[in-house]
């Protein structure tokens, strides 16, 4: 039977196709569509999250040092920078739920907050030819890139319009910064995405708690579901998801308060910590 051809005979004209008359959502059908490769659109650019309580929260002393790293870099490395909003993002879902806002409207408000960190950022890169995403505009990212330019986005595209519905409590926006350019990442076919946080990386315990706590070098993912960490420096929903992610390969948690380890990161150091979606023997 070849494609494209015109089916008729149940009152309705089909064009001729693996999933017609299928649901999209049913799991054989699904299954049916497996591959074992999907097109990447950026394979070699890598994502660099800057935490917005990590870093931005913290004033010039934070963003001056993280915004010279990141100027340093345009034109050395191809990257694109992701931003958060911060602790302005919590007040503003605390006003949102006061006034009764349904969820997608809270998260369509967090997207605008963390948009005020672009355009931040931008002011302070402008000269070293960044530019900030608008809204959901994937499809400029590589003529920015091929461009020398240096692209900011934000990290609620996926969510910016909608957000499903809790599973259980208030209405919150559930998916945060983390998740949100983690799935970018994905969708883009990058492979390796950055977070500069205020941490020095993944510990076994809460560094701020336990004295003993040990800090996590290299772990692949499986061995850090093995043994998961109570207390996370990204989203817990990121980690799920990856599971069944096909591009994003590794992951990187870096201390963006401390001088140089961004860039040494950028190089391809072993800083922070590295989590690894396949097995690592590090």
């Amino acid at each position: 039977m070849s494609r494209g051809r015109l089916l008729q005979g149940d009152g309705r004209t089909h064009i001729d196709s693996p999933l017609m008359r299928e649901s999209l959502v049913d799991r054989k059908v699904i299954a049916s569509t497996d591959s074992e490769r999907e097109f990447e659109v950026l394979p070699d650019v890598m994502l660099v999250s800057i935490g917005g309580q990590s870093i931005f929260d913290r004033g010039k002393d934070a963003i001056l040092p993280v915004a010279e790293e990141l100027a340093d870099a345009r034109g050395k490395y191809k990257i694109i920078v992701g931003v958060g909003g911060g602790t302005r993002v919590r007040h503003t879902i605390s006003i949102a739920l006061d006034l009764g806002l349904p969820t997608g409207g809270v998260a369509q408000l967090v997207g605008a907050m963390e948009e005020a960190n672009a355009v931040l950022l931008n002011a302070l890169l402008a000269k070293k030819r960044s530019m900030v995403m608008q809204r959901e505009h994937f499809w400029e990212l590589p003529l920015y890139l091929e461009n020398g330019m240096l692209p900011i986005v934000i990290s609620t595209p996926p969510y910016h319009f909608w957000e499903p519905p809790a599973e259980e409590g208030s209405p919150l926006p559930t998916h945060g910064s983390d998740f949100g350019l983690f799935i970018l990442a994905e969708v883009l076919g990058m492979k390796k995405l950055l977070f500069v946080k205020d941490v020095d990386g993944l510990y076994d315990r809460d560094p701020k708690k336990h004295d003993d706590a040990k800090l996590i070098k290299r772990i692949s993912l499986s061995a850090l579901f093995a043994n998961l960490p109570e207390d996370l420096p990204i989203d817990r929903q990121l980690l799920d998801a990856w599971r069944n992610a096909r591009h994003v390969e590794r992951i990187q948690i870096v201390n963006g308060l401390v001088k140089g380890e961004l860039t040494r990161a950028l190089a391809g150091e072993d800083v922070g910590t590295i989590i690894d979606r396949g097995e690592t023997h590090a």
